[in-house]
C-alpha cells in the first residue's frame, strides 16, 4: 500500500485520534540492550558514514537528524541501478532499490553500535519482511549497507546477540550488504518530517519514533535536527 492510498484510508476509516505504534515496537526502547560488541569513541573529530534502509525514509531521517553525533541524514535510495534511483520508479519494487538514509556521523561523538541500537529500537522494526508499517514492497526491506568491514562485524554481532536472546518475537530479517552506491533523493523528500509534521503520514507513522528516541534515548537525543540543504 502506498503512503497516499493509506492516508486515504485511514481518513475514511475516522481513525484521526488515538491509534497506537506498531506493537513489536511499542514499549522497546532501552529494553532492546547496546550491542556488546561496538567501537570506541575515536580519539579525535573524523567523519564515517551508513547506509540504513527500513521503510519509508522520511521517519528514518528524521530519526538519525536527531541524534547527538550525526553530521548529516540524507535520505536516497540505495540496492539498485543509477537509472532508476527515482522515487516513482523505485515505488514499483522491481528497482532492487531500498528506500535509504545515508548517516554521515562523527565517531568521536557516537559509535556506530549506538547508531545501530537506535535504528533496531526506535527508526523501525527489523523482524518486519519488505515491509514497514503500513508500506508494503522490497523497497521498505530492512537492510544495513555498511562502508567498512567493522560495521559489518559489530552489525552481524549485534543481530545474533538480539535473536538469541529472543528479544523480538521474530527473527531479525535484516539484510547485510556493502554499500555499492547511494543515490540521493528528490528534494521535496528531504527533511520531509520537520516540514511536515502535520501531515497524517507523519503524526502516526513518524512522531511516535521521535517521541520514543528522546524517551528513550536522552542521551543521544537533541532537540533541534541537523537539516540537510536543498536548492
Amino acid at each position: 500500500m502506498s503512503r497516499s492510498a493509506w492516508i486515504r484510508e485511514l481518513m475514511a476509516m475516522g481513525l484521526v485520534m488515538g491509534m497506537g505504534v506498531s506493537q513489536a515496537m511499542a514499549g522497546k526502547g532501552n529494553e532492546i540492550p547496546a550491542p556488546a560488541a561496538d567501537a570506541t569513541l575515536a580519539a579525535t573529530h573524523g567523519e564515517e558514514s551508513v547506509v540504513f534502509a527500513g521503510g519509508c525514509f522520511w521517519g528514518i531521517q528524521a530519526v538519525f537528524q536527531h541524534v547527538k553525533g550525526v553530521i548529516n541524514a540524507t535520505s536516497g535510495y540505495s540496492g539498485g541501478e543509477a537509472k532508476t534511483a527515482e522515487y516513482e520508479t523505485v515505488s514499483t519494487g522491481r528497482t532492487g532499490h531500498a528506500e535509504s538514509v545515508k548517516v554521515l556521523f562523527d565517531p568521536s561523538q557516537v559509535t556506530y553500535g549506538q547508531l545501530l541500537r537506535i535504528f533496531f529500537s526506535v527508526a523501525h522494526d527489523p523482524t518486519e519482511l519488505n515491509r514497514q508499517g503500513p508500506d508494503e514492497g522490497s523497497q521498505y526491506r530492512s537492510v544495513v549497507f555498511y562502508t567498512v568491514p567493522d560495521q559489518l562485524r559489530i552489525t552481524k554481532s549485534y543481530i545474533g546477540q538480539l535473536d538469541n536472546a529472543h528479544v523480538f518475537k521474530h527473527a531479525i530479517v535484516t539484510q547485510l550488504m556493502p554499500l555499492k552506491a547511494f543515490y540521493p533523493a528528490e528534494a521535496y523528500h528531504q527533511n520531509y518530517a520537520t516540514l511536515h509534521p502535520d501531515s497524517l503520514y507523519i503524526r502516526f507513522n513518524d512522531a511516535p519514533k521521535m517521541e520514543r528516541l528522546k524517551r528513550d534515548f536522552p542521551q543521544e537525543y537533541r532537540e533541534s535536527p541537523t537539516l540537510v540543504a536543498v536548492k
